[in-house]
């Protein structure tokens, strides 16, 4: 049975292209597309990126329907154009990470938005300046990490790491949905853990979180 892992992996190696080679084309990490190939991850907000690379359309990636190449692509509804020296770019994606009960993002997030930030401002907020597709935005809705985030605000994604770098706030998949939350290592386990004490702390089963970035909490992302 075709997956949209076994899509990307066929395509990949037709084309003589390699898992490390399309990764850090992504912004990912190796591992992060393994799984994805693997069908071990189910979402992955890089896809655009791994469709372009492999030239053909996202939503044939996804579902195996509908045009394979991308001779008759949409115009993309973001400037392309090259970003201006002295600047970094940034995607914002459709869709949201939930911050009370999680999200379902029904389809993998395609760019709605590009946010262009002076390097100066990058540097002051996360101290150094990342690789392209590093760090990704998308929306947190919801009210259980104030005062840390608002429902509305922009975080940005720290997609490199993609697994447990110790207690912080990281974009979690548990069951299916995306979320925005406090991973906490405690005695019995890992818990997941809001701001908002009226949302109480619990324990998932181990395995059940996909870990897909680390959220940057830190760096004021509202203000931009």
């Amino acid at each position: 049975m075709e997956t949209i892992g076994s899509r990307i992996r066929a395509e990949r190696e037709a084309q003589g292209i390699s898992r490390a080679e399309l990764a850090k084309f992504a912004g990912i990490a190796s591992t992060t597309l393994s799984n994805l190939e693997l069908g071990l991850s189910k979402s992955s907000t890089a896809l655009h990126k791994i469709a372009s690379r492999l030239g053909v359309h996202a939503d044939w990636l996804e579902s195996g329907k509908g045009p394979k190449t991308t001779e008759d692509r949409p115009v993309a509804p973001f400037s392309e154009t090259e970003t201006p020296p002295g600047y970094v770019r940034f995607d914002l994606f459709e869709g949201s990470a939930g911050m009370g009960a999680g999200m379902v993002n029904q389809d993998y997030p395609e760019v709605v938005k590009t946010i262009e930030v002076a390097e100066w401002e990058v540097r002051r907020k996360l101290g150094y300046l990342p690789q392209p597709g590093r760090i990704q935005l998308i929306t947190g809705r919801g009210p259980s990490m104030r005062p840390k985030l608002e429902d509305g605000d922009i975080v940005w994604i720290d997609t490199s790491c993609d697994y447990f770098d110790g207690d912080d706030y990281y974009l979690i998949n548990i069951g299916g949905e995306t979320q925005i939350k406090m991973l906490q290592k405690r005695g019995d386990g890992l818990y997941v853990v809001s701001v908002n004490t009226d949302f109480p702390a619990y324990r998932p089963d181990p395995g059940d979180v996909s870990i897909l970035g680390k959220a940057l909490i830190h760096a004021g992302l509202r203000k931009f």
